[in-house]
């Protein structure tokens, strides 16, 4: 916490490299997950309804709120398939394919375990860290302008 997010550009489901560093300026939720995580999925139903309520939010150094969704999973008809089930409705979804232990992206932001979640301010800055349901929501509350 109080480090810069260091970048992620990957793959997303459409094959076209999707970049973190392209949503300076909104709050983001990196949100890292696998198709096959049971708790995984359950957050999922809790992240959807926020994502929709602050999604447009004007927050003190942030214009809005997404996620930047990090799959580890190998399979990648089975991360295309939860996306869909769980109504993930943000375009940001990218995967390397490598698995939990074996991606890029889970070693820089030592994410050995899931779920697991970084949120970042309008700057790029990491400000919370494993922050889900209403605590994700108090903190969101707090930085509104």
């Amino acid at each position: 916490i109080g480090d810069k997010a260091p970048d992620i550009t990957e793959k997303g489901v459409n094959g076209e490299p999707v970049e973190l560093e392209s949503l300076r300026g909104k709050i983001v939720l990196i949100d890292f997950w696998a198709s096959y995580c049971g708790i995984c999925r359950s957050r999922h139903k809790e992240l959807v309804p926020l994502y929709e309520k602050y999604k447009d939010t004007v927050f003190r150094n942030a214009n809005g709120f997404t996620v930047f969704s990090v799959s580890l999973d190998r399979n990648r008809e089975r991360w295309i398939n939860a996306i869909e089930r769980d109504g993930l409705k943000w375009p940001y979804q990218v995967s390397d394919l490598e698995g939990l232990f074996s991606s890029k992206y889970s070693k820089t932001y030592k994410a050995l375990m899931i779920p697991e979640n970084y949120l970042i301010d309008g700057d790029g800055v990491i400000i919370g860290k494993n922050l889900f349901g209403e605590e994700l929501e108090r903190v969101l509350q707090q930085m509104i302008k």
